[in-house]
Order: structure tokens, then C-alpha cells, then sequence
């Protein structure tokens, strides 16, 4: 399951990422609505996947 998670987590990242780099209205300090679901669902993520880390130490 970790791998399950770490992929989803680095493939949010990447899809984040590449809106970011694409999408004129999205700036560091604002993001679109698109942008705005796709930063949560990376934050959700990376969330999930630093509190199982933290539950393996």
C-alpha cells in the first residue's frame, strides 16, 4: 500500500506541477479552480503519506 500511496502522492505533485506551468491563471500567490483542486488533492496526499512515514519510525 505505501507504494500505492507514494505513487499518488508524486503523481498529484506532477499534475500539479505541469497545470502550474501551463495555466495563465495560476501564479504563485493564486491558483484557478482547477489549479486550486489539484494543490488540495496533492496537499491530501502528501499529508497521508508524511503521517505513514511517520507511523513506520
Amino acid at each position: 500500500m505505501a507504494e500505492d500511496l507514494y505513487a499518488r502522492y508524486m503523481k498529484a505533485a506532477a499534475a500539479c506541477r505541469a497545470h502550474g506551468a501551463t495555466c495563465s491563471g495560476c501564479s504563485p500567490g493564486a491558483r484557478c479552480e482547477t489549479g486550486q483542486r489539484l494543490e488540495a488533492d496533492f496537499v491530501r496526499l502528501q499529508d497521508a503519506y508524511l503521517k505513514q512515514q511517520k507511523k513506520k519510525r
